[in-house]
């Protein structure tokens, strides 16, 4: 016997089950196999392709309450996460004040103590903003892991960079939403990451890079420093810059392997080159091990950008 069909607005994420005669929804197809009880009173079509906001959307619609935090909040927000917060899927629901809570299957449940603006609504979901998401996950992860989150949340480029973009807050924002909660938990840490957030890193990999050099006692290097071109263009963009040596860092990530990547690769290299720039690739192998290797690349290529540059003085330049 043929099924009755189920009805064309089922949401695309989780939702209520008690939204159930608002969809069109039977309490008979609510119970289908196409349906998945995510938790108490949520479901979730098995079919469902929404965003992260969509498939958590339906935990802050069962409760007005609540809001999403920690892991899940950094989710929608694209904030950077520790590799064990990343392998940790449960959702953070957090509830203000005294209240009890959130208690459900696959849910951590917090109470917290907001102050105003620090709930916001983004997609239809209830969340901590960018800036108290950090300070909670300071709690959470350790200093080089929280300063990597704060630079994905301040990072921005201009409109000449080849991806543009605006930051999620700034590094004044952060520093306002530490001095906000002095007692608490994993503020110390927040403090201590926050004086190494930059502007400038596009992913955690470049975040640890610059962090190892500096844990090697190595000079700081430059983020969001652009390479002009003869006739005053920008031309090349590096991950990093020891602008003084001439040397830019580019760490290439693992899809830096496919073809058409490795030939721009090869193309920007050249171009850093005949700028008169010497180019250091960093690889997501030069970053592992007690001794990474990036280390000794950065400090060879300094050497030679120093003796180049006591080369031309010498000869008058």
């Amino acid at each position: 016997m043929s099924r009755t069909p189920m009805p064309p607005q089922l949401p695309n994420g989780s939702f209520p089950a008690s939204a159930a005669g608002t969809l069109g929804l039977s309490q008979k197809q609510l119970r289908r196999d196409g349906i998945l009880t995510l938790s108490r009173g949520m479901r979730l079509p098995l079919n469902s392709t929404g965003t992260v906001a969509e498939h958590l959307r339906g935990y802050t619609d069962l409760d007005s309450e609540c809001c999403l935090s920690h892991g899940s909040a950094a989710r929608i927000h694209g904030i950077s996460l520790s590799k064990a917060l990343e392998e940790d899927w449960r959702i953070h629901l957090a509830r203000p004040g005294g209240r009890w809570k959130p208690r459900r299957r696959n849910v951590v449940g917090h109470q917290l103590t907001f102050k105003p603006g620090e709930v916001i609504e983004l997609d239809g979901v209830r969340l901590t903003s960018p800036a108290r998401t950090w300070l909670d996950l300071a709690q959470l992860m350790n200093i080089d892991d929280t300063v990597a989150a704060g630079d994905s949340i301040v990072v921005e480029h201009g409109e000449n960079h080849p991806r543009p973009r605006e930051a999620l807050a700034t590094i004044d924002d952060l520093k306002a939403m530490v001095a906000a909660h002095p007692g608490m938990r994993g503020v110390r840490k927040a403090r201590l990451a926050l004086d190494l957030v930059r502007v400038g890193a596009d992913s955690p990999q470049e975040t640890q890079m610059r962090l190892i050099l500096l844990h090697a006692g190595l000079r700081e290097p430059v983020l969001n420093h652009v390479i002009f071109n003869a006739w005053g263009a920008p031309a090349v963009w590096p991950d990093a810059a020891y602008v003084k040596e001439r040397v830019a860092l580019q760490y290439d990530g693992r899809h830096h392997g496919e073809a058409e990547q490795y030939q721009r690769d090869i193309r920007r290299q050249s171009l850093t080159e005949r700028l008169g720039w010497r180019e250091v690739r960093v690889h997501h192998e030069d970053l592992l091990g007690p001794r990474p290797e990036v280390v000794e690349k950065v400090r060879r290529a300094l050497r030679a950008g120093r003796e180049l540059a006591a080369d031309a003085r010498s000869i008058g330049f």
